[in-house]
């Protein structure tokens, strides 16, 4: 059934290896993101922050506790239906652009439609492309284009399938200041004009501002939020976090 929550959690946890030498990075994550927003993640380093995107997203099965994506809980599913699911109904931005370079600009935003099956469609490619500023582009190959124009790419190659979800790890990381905020902006109204769900992982409390809700990770646990925060108060809770942060396992 649909659902009104694009990813829920419930009392997430996740561990490597066993007795004293476990490293616990989830502990017992309790969550519900409402369809139709932006929310960023963050937390000093071996905060959970990776852990807690993998295992939204199915890359990663948590050791205990439930993940449900748009009203379909994909904890038991096999490796099979999650490849499929992960296909057909989540995409993904990453630091790295991850284009394929033999492909054109354009091949490279259908292939989620390939993968998934589908006919690719040339008109939505277009569509996504002229909404990232890339229209003229869609010959190219990802060598002809700048770091920011790739990840252009990256954005419209995870909007164009409509998922239920995009997650994004650090899609800002590898951009200079101008671009990155290029980059959220798309985000950003991607969100706003055509209800896409956003998760983003990131240290940038400048990047964080762009989002609805930022969820702050430590220890692995959640352990506040700030709706609609600037950039200075993002980074006074950040600075509060990493100065009692406890030493990673």
């Amino acid at each position: 059934m649909p659902s009104d929550w694009a990813a829920e959690l419930h009392g997430v946890t996740r561990h490597y290896g066993r007795g004293g030498a476990a490293v616990h990075a989830l502990r017992g994550i309790d969550l519900a993101l409402p369809a139709g927003t932006f929310t960023a993640v963050m937390g000093p380093s071996g905060s959970g922050k990776s852990t807690f995107l993998q295992c939204a997203a199915g890359l990663d099965r948590p050791t205990a506790g439930r993940v449900v994506l748009g009203g379909t809980d994909i904890t038991g599913l096999s490796e099979n239906k999650l490849t499929a699911l992960r296909r057909t109904r989540l995409s993904f931005v990453f630091q790295a652009f991850n284009l394929l370079p033999s492909l054109t600009v354009a091949q490279n935003v259908m292939l989620p439609m390939r993968l998934a099956g589908r006919r690719p469609d040339r008109h939505r490619c277009a569509e996504v492309l002229a909404q990232v500023g890339l229209a003229d582009k869609a010959r190219r190959r990802p060598s002809e284009l700048s770091g920011g124009q790739q990840q252009r790419v990256a954005v419209a190659r995870a909007l164009v399938a409509r998922p239920d979800v995009v997650f994004a790890d650090e899609p800002t990381g590898a951009l200079d200041t101008t671009t990155a905020a290029e980059i959220l902006a798309l985000l950003r109204e991607a969100v706003d004009t055509q209800g896409a769900t956003i998760v983003m992982v990131t240290h940038d409390p400048t990047a964080a501002a762009w989002a609805d809700r930022v969820l702050f990770l430590a220890d692995g646990q959640l352990i506040d939020h700030l709706d609609r925060a600037p950039a200075s108060h993002i980074a006074s809770r950040m600075t509060t976090l990493t100065t009692h942060a406890r030493p990673a396992a």
